[in-house]
This record gives C-alpha cells, structure tokens and sequence, in this order.
C-alpha cells in the first residue's frame, strides 16, 4: 500500500465446479483509499487442511506399550498433511486409515515450521478395543469470537482479528481448509484485571454470513455475503509511516445494542517490519474501562481510528496492565489480505 492507498484486487474468479482452491486472478489491480470500519462482533468456525499435532501417547498392546508416533518423531504443533498416499479432510478420515491399515507400515507427511517431512509409521493394535493407533492427539477445528476490522465496500472482502487463530495448546497457526463466518450476540463481558485477561462470551447464530480464505500472522480474510446493518461510512486508510502518538478512537461491540466508540491514545509506535505488534495503545475511555477493564479477548480485530483514518486494530492485551495492548498497522493487515486471497470451489 503506497501513497495512502490500499490495494485492492479484483476478484476475477472462475470458481470451477471441481473440489480445488482458484487464486485470485490479478488481472486488474486499482488502489482505493477507503475502507468501511468494522467493530462488529462475528463467530468463526474453521476447519483445518490438515491435522494438527496436540501429543504423543502411547497404545497398550499385547507385546506392552507402543509409541508409534513419538518413534517416528512426532511433536505437538506438527501438521499432519498426508497418510497412506492420501490427504484427508478431517481427523475421524485420518483415524479411519489408521485403523485400517492392519499394521502395515505408513508413509505420514507432516509440515513443521513450515517445512514439510515424510516417515514411516507402523500403527501399533490396540488391545483393549482391537483397533490399529498411532499413538498421537490430534485437532482439525476450531472456533471463537473477534471483531471484524474493515470491509470494502465493492467486493465485501473483509479482515479481522489482527492476528491469526492458533491452536492453544501448542501455539501452532491452524491451517485453514474451509471457515465459514456466522453472527453472534455478545451477552456477557467478562471483565479483565491484572493477569487475569477478560473475554467477550457470545452466542454463536446458525446463519451462515461469510467465508473465509484465509487465516494468516496478520489477521483472518474472507467475503460477507451482504455488509451489516450497523455499520460506519467508508473512511480513509492511514499508511503506517502516517500513523502518530496521540489520541485515537476503537470501534467495537461489548452487547446486542451494536457498535461503540471508545477513547484510546496510541502511546509508542514501534518499526519492527511484520509484526502484529505494532504500537502500544492504552484505554482511556471512562465507560468502557468500567465494563471490560481495558482490553478482553474478543476485542482482537477492533478497528483503531486517528484523525479520520483507519490506522490499524487492536490485536493482544497486556496480561500485567489490560488497560494497555497492541494494533497493528492497517497496512500490514492489507498487504495480508490480498497476498493471500483465493476462492474455494464445490
């Protein structure tokens, strides 16, 4: 984004009839300079291309315990991709070639730090209920609450959360297969003190408002199916190198009578390239410190607004003084976005 002008791709898709992820086509590329602040709450549901690695454990076999996983070198916060020769969609598929496998040996790929490994695993039969393990825990879904952080007005692509969804036992960033965005009603604000960080509790609706494509560092990105009934006008977006100390304002929703507006001051900017730690901000705003103490979880993604502008969003607390956090820069938050875009087909 240069020139106080986020890009914006155009979505020239062709989402064929087949069970693949098109990317976006750049076909065309304008820079627009405003985007709709978000604040609005949304439940997001994502399912994992993959599983992910939570532990190791072991299987009680006739021969004594086996620890097929662990044996091969399986770790918490590994991904596993493939087994058997075949990707599968879900953790109950990967149970079933497990089973299925009648002990032979299995050739497993698994991504770690980004890299991606390839073992031999030879499942170990259980002998309490006869079937063949690995010996391994593992996650492929997930869901919370956050705050949407912008939405173009054209395409209805938006961004929230300023960081990504991890799991939260081993801190690994979940890759996304498919997400879909839901509506939720905030009913209950739990608030923060001193180490002890509050939350947003919601109820989760059943309709279905958006997609996602993406679950990045820097925030998760997707399409709504229509823009929200309570929602601001478009206003311009701040380049980073623009964004200064002083006063600013977040968007947010602490209940079912929609967004609010609320008193910050961003107090240190920091230029560490990449981060979702962008600058420091601390909680002014007498009212809404009486109803959250500061910063809760589910606030991540409330936008941050100085002088006019969307500047970034609210992305951490801090543990030791909620009133305090971190946003990170709208523009890191867009390049983000349009780095990754893509469109899954049926």
């Amino acid at each position: 984004m240069k020139g106080n002008k986020a890009k914006r791709i155009f979505a020239v898709l062709v989402c064929l009839a087949f069970a693949l992820s098109v990317p976006f086509s750049a076909s065309a590329e304008v820079d627009i300079d405003e985007l709709i602040p978000g604040g609005m709450a949304f439940g997001v549901k994502l399912f994992a291309s993959g599983a992910v690695v939570l532990g190791t454990t072991g299987v009680e076999t006739a021969e004594g315990l086996a620890e097929p996983a662990k044996d091969a070198g399986l770790e918490a916060g590994d991904v596993i991709i493939r087994i058997g020769g075949r990707e599968f969609e879900s953790a109950s598929e990967l149970i079933e070639v497990v089973a299925g496998s009648g002990g032979r040996a299995l050739s497993l790929v698994y991504t770690r730090n980004g890299e991606e490994y390839t073992v031999k695993v030879t499942p170990a039969r259980d002998i309490e209920h006869g079937i063949y393990r690995l010996g391994v825990l593992v996650k492929d879904s997930t869901a919370g609450i956050g705050t949407v952080t912008f939405i173009d007005p054209e395409t209805l692509d938006f961004g929230g959360l300023g960081h990504g969804i991890y799991d939260s036992g081993t801190g690994t960033l979940m890759p996304l297969a498919r997400g879909a965005v839901v509506e939720v009603e905030i009913n209950e604000v739990v608030k923060s003190e001193r180490n002890a960080p509050g939350e947003l509790r919601g109820d989760f609706g059943r309709v279905v408002v958006g997609e996602l494509w993406s679950n990045s560092d820097e925030g998760v990105f997707g399409r709504l199916s229509e823009i929200p009934d309570t929602h601001y006008e478009p206003i311009p977006v701040a380049d980073k190198d623009t964004v200064e100390a002083g006063k600013a304002q977040i968007l947010t929703t602490l209940s079912g009578e929609g967004i609010g507006i609320y008193d910050v001051e961003i107090e240190e900017i920091y230029t560490a390239s990449g981060s979702t730690k962008n600058f420091l901000i601390r909680v002014t705003d007498e009212s809404l410190l009486s109803i959250t103490g500061g910063i809760v979880q589910g606030m991540s993604g409330s936008p941050i607004i100085q002088n006019g502008r969307l500047v970034g969003a609210v992305t951490h607390v801090l543990v030791s003084d909620p009133t305090r956090g971190y946003g990170i820069f709208i523009e890191n938050m867009l390049d983000s976005a349009f780095d990754t875009a893509s469109c899954d087909a049926a």
